[in-house]
């Protein structure tokens, strides 16, 4: 077992944007600025209120919402430990044991943001890209909400020659490609910030979206997304799974697999083209 790069989170809600400079004077204990519509998730590895209070201070546009703490594993759902998932093995980029050969190694360091790989989903999304890597070539990707850029970076691994890995969140993008140089993949994968609505016209082969809900039912309404040979819909729950399953048939899509997590997350692999 390997220790996690932090022991704790500090955390504080802030309302309002900040801008670059506002976070380049946080100081060295801040980690990142997770945006969400109006507020800022500041994250920081000590306690940081002091540097807080003066960024609310000289931006009277700021508020300080509220402040939480976490310790790591408990902010990622578990502690995070060499995990395989059918042909991959994701390894947290701070693992000092041996690892065993034969898998395909994703070196992964999520820091703050969504795809440490211990998610249902996203093990449902990796087990999708496995099944369907075995029985298909597919030389272009598009991975809308990347977070980490764990499934963008398995796809390139896995044989891809052209992946575009999109997330709106600025954090996200920055974990992302710090992953994709961990992984010597930079050539084949790119990152950008940007709306997964913008980039759905994108012409991938396969394209990845655990993602959002709304982003799923918007994304299916748009014959450039839906059209392609092969499409992996996830972050999915119960009632979700069912209104997309309904949409996929409406369009005529076949679905090739699905996956579950004790009946509640659904992953779905799905597309416009016989399996080979």
């Amino acid at each position: 077992m390997s220790q996690a790069p932090y022991r704790k989170l500090y955390i504080y809600q802030i309302e309002g944007i900040l801008t670059s400079e506002e976070e380049q004077g946080l100081g060295r204990h801040f980690l990142g600025n997770w945006v969400e519509d109006n507020y800022s998730f500041l994250f920081f590895t000590e306690p940081s209120k002091e540097a807080v209070d003066e960024l609310i201070t000289n931006s009277p546009s700021l508020r300080l919402l509220e402040d939480y703490e976490f310790t790591y594993e408990d902010w990622q759902g578990g502690e995070m430990e060499p995990m395989e998932v059918g042909q991959f093995l994701i390894v947290p980029s701070w693992h000092k044991g041996e690892i065993r050969g034969g898998r395909i190694k994703v070196v992964l360091d999520p820091g703050v943001v969504f795809g440490s790989g211990l998610h249902p989903t996203t093990r449902d999304c990796l087990k999708a890209l496995d099944w369907l890597f075995q029985r298909t070539q597919l030389d272009t990707v598009i991975d809308l909400g990347t977070g980490s850029g764990v499934l963008a970076i398995a796809a390139a691994l896995r044989g891809a020659k052209k992946v575009l890995a999109v997330d709106l969140n600025p954090l996200c993008v920055k974990t992302a490609k710090r992953n994709v140089i961990l992984n010597s993949v930079e050539d084949t994968v790119d990152v950008v910030e940007g709306d997964a609505l913008e980039h759905m016209y994108e012409g991938a082969a396969l394209a990845l979206a655990n993602i959002h809900y709304d982003v799923v039912k918007t994304l299916l309404e748009r014959e450039e997304f839906y059209t392609r040979p092969w499409i992996v819909l996830s972050g999915l729950m119960r009632s979700q799974w069912k209104e997309v399953r309904a949409r996929l048939g409406f369009l005529g899509m076949r679905i090739y697999k699905e996956w579950d997590h004790q009946m509640t997350w659904f992953t779905i692999l799905c597309g416009n083209q016989k399996e080979e």
